[in-house]
């Protein structure tokens, strides 16, 4: 067995990895990534999912928010997001109309507010957002620097704001706001996506979910990675190699050891074990970056890794001869362009809630859907683009990892593909299954993925897309501040080893705010 000495050492190529991987190279430490897969980026990849087809899906991730401006331009990525002009399309449950939110034409959206009845709540969305674009403007520059504590936050908003979006459960907050049911739900959906919760979440994880899908860049847009995903973590894998660090993919991880050596002026190291082809290898290093789950980093220290973490998703990829057609004589371009939500009104979310918590897939199942190939159709090959091809990526809500933890999961994606599939078809006037194309094999393109095929993929515990509930972006008054890495929220309560990924407070979605964030730990610590 080899070994080699590096500064840093960080376990896993995700895009939070590959970020802390360019900050700490380029502040002139020796950075070593060590990922599991043959491929870096984590969740954050392009794939042909389909064989024969020249499409390349986001497989896993899909949007960007909360990827700040300033990481960007501190580490010269070549990333570029593209707008989507519409912000949602929301049909009614007898997907005869539906409510269309045009980004750029607010009389449009005026007039789709009187359309299903709610012209009153035109008015009350403005102010709504207008608060969390305050919110978003106030907080958002705060996720790059050290965590502020409760009653610093609150300072910044005022009684009003933190008592509606960050005391009192946020569905009250929003049927207090709006009275359409279908208005409701379009904005309750924010506060589950990948949490299971009900409308009435005392516990305020929802709150939680719907903040970081409104801060994101201090407005809370949600883009299109032009390229896909993937080209967003190639971007950041190559930058990070060009500013020193070596990135080592195909590298299984299986031990981190205690703290050893140190003298007067050398500090202690541990020693991260790994393998690669076949063969045992080794790397001492003064600092080690976890962009794992904390389940994960228990069982490479040698702990239980027991854990209650569960995800609450199902995501479907797609790939259609065309759009399909609606119940409504919505252009499905316009539709399709945002976040089509379908059976996701305001009682439909509780429902489906309550009946999952009774160990039942949800009838209808809320989903969502997001046409990536519409705002960027670089994605597909020429003659795909060519042809009226679109990719489809579907989310499906209060979907716990309960409902498949002790199935058989190929029988349960099924069923819960089935779901989907009902779902959709709901609001379109013609199958969606007969628009599938179908692969080199003759197999229909779609596939779909629980929390169970993402915790094997992935290393994700329950399929938790947040490697576990999400947290505050700031922390109790109470709270120990002492350290680089308390302070940075990165903290493992083990010294040199640090979270850099969705574990981290602030982490979760594609944002390499985790990674900025352990980065800074360490060269804080040094």
């Amino acid at each position: 067995m080899d070994s080699q000495g590096v500064d840093v050492a960080i376990i896993g190529g995700g895009h939070n990895g590959l970020v802390a991987a360019a900050y700490l190279a380029k502040a002139g430490k020796s950075v070593v990534v060590l990922e599991q897969h043959d491929v870096l980026g984590g969740a954050a990849i392009s794939a042909q999912a389909f064989d024969g087809i020249d499409a390349k899906l986001s497989r896993y991730s899909y949007l960007v928010s909360l990827l700040p401006k300033r990481i960007i331009e501190d580490l010269g990525l070549d990333v570029e997001t593209a707008p989507r002009r519409y912000g949602s399309f929301t049909p009614a449950p007898d997907g005869k109309a539906g409510l269309l939110i045009d980004e750029i034409d607010a009389e449009s959206t005026a007039r789709s507010f009187d359309s299903i009845g709610a012209a009153s709540d035109f008015a009350a969305w403005n102010a709504f957002y207008a608060k969390t674009e305050t919110i978003a403007q106030r907080l958002f520059p705060t996720v790059l620097e050290p965590l502020k504590t409760e009653s610093e936050v609150r300072q910044l908003f005022g009684p009003e704001l933190w008592e509606e979006f960050f005391a009192r459960p946020i569905g009250e907050t929003i049927a207090d706001s709006f009275e359409s049911d279908l208005v409701r739900g379009a904005v309750m959906t924010d506060a589950l996506i990948g949490t299971f919760a009900s409308n009435h979440d005392a516990e305020l994880d929802a709150n939680k979910c719907f903040l970081y899908h409104v801060i994101g860049n201090e407005t809370g847009e949600w883009n299109i990675p032009v390229g896909g995903m993937g080209a967003v973590t190639t971007s950041m894998a190559a930058r990070a190699r060009e500013l020193g660090a070596e990135l080592r993919s195909g590298c299984e991880v299986l031990s981190i050891g205690d703290l050893s050596g140190g003298t007067a002026t050398d500090s202690p190291v541990r020693t991260v074990t790994y393998q690669q082809d076949g063969e045992t290898h080794s790397v001492s290093a003064r600092f080690v970056l976890a962009n794992v789950a904390r389940p994960v980093l228990e069982s490479l220290r040698g702990r239980s890794s027991a854990h209650t973490i569960e995800g609450a998703q199902v995501k479907v990829n797609m790939l259609l001869e065309r759009l399909p057609k609606l119940k409504t004589d919505t252009d499905p371009v316009a539709a399709f362009g945002g976040t089509f939500h379908i059976n996701e009104g305001f009682e439909q979310l509780q429902v489906a809630f309550e009946q999952a918590t009774r160990g039942e897939i949800p009838n209808p199942l809320p989903c969502e859907i997001y046409c990536h190939s519409i705002t960027d159709p670089t994605i597909l090959g020429e003659t795909l683009r060519e042809s009226g091809a679109q990719t489809l990526t579907v989310f499906a809500l209060q979907t716990p990892h309960s409902l498949v933890r002790d199935s058989d999961n190929n029988a349960m994606r099924q069923k819960l593909e089935d779901a989907v599939i009902d779902s959709i078809n709901s609001v379109l006037s013609e199958d969606i299954r007969d628009l599938l194309l179908v692969d080199a094999h003759g197999k229909p393109c779609i596939e779909t993925k629980t929390t169970i095929d993402l915790e094997h993929a992935l290393g994700l515990p329950g399929g938790n897309i947040f490697h576990a509930p999400l947290s505050w972006p700031f922390v109790s008054d109470d709270s120990p501040l002492s350290t680089p890495a308390e302070r940075w929220g990165v903290d493992t309560l083990e010294p040199g080893i640090f979270f850099c990924g969705s574990t981290a407070r602030r982490g979760g979605a594609v944002s390499g705010i985790a990674g900025h964030n352990a980065a800074m730990a360490v060269l804080e610590s040094d």
